[in-house]
């Protein structure tokens, strides 16, 4: 009997020291802290993305209202940029919107460079009218 209560009480200290030091870990298991301190990085753009809830600030959401010619422009021009392995993540992830074969650029970039070539991108896309380039190049930070 006094084996079976050791080993009883074994387990529930063994089971409590995990749970405590689950609670107490500040990085869950993928790596990534859990504190919310630690959550608020630059990554989160937060002044961005208060400007693109305005109505007045197009979104990739507004292309829905273009119709299939506007969304070809659109995809013409992603494959051309995520195609151009000199462009940054960054400059691969801009944003594309497409209204009325009006081309808006918007996004971050790490260069005038890398803002050039994506308008210069846009541009050669077939049925593009016009292209309004609102990237704006990304303080460097060492």
């Amino acid at each position: 009997m006094n084996t079976r209560l050791m080993l009883l009480l074994a387990i529930v200290v063994m089971t409590s020291n995990g749970v405590v030091w689950g609670a107490n870990n500040e990085t869950s298991p993928t790596g990534y802290s859990s504190s919310p301190e630690s959550n608020t990085s630059d990554v989160e753009n937060t002044d961005r993305n208060v400007r693109d809830k305005s109505d007045a600030t197009l979104t990739p959401e507004n292309q829905v209202e273009g119709d299939d010619g506007d969304r070809k422009i659109t995809a013409e021009i992603r494959r051309a940029v995520v195609g151009d392995d000199s462009l940054s993540l960054d400059a691969h992830n801009v944003k594309i919107i497409t209204l009325n074969r009006v081309v808006t650029l918007r996004g971050p970039v790490e260069s005038e460079g890398e803002k050039t070539t994506i308008e210069k991108l846009a541009r050669q896309a077939a049925g593009v009218k016009q292209v309004q380039n609102e990237l704006e190049i990304e303080r460097q930070t060492d």
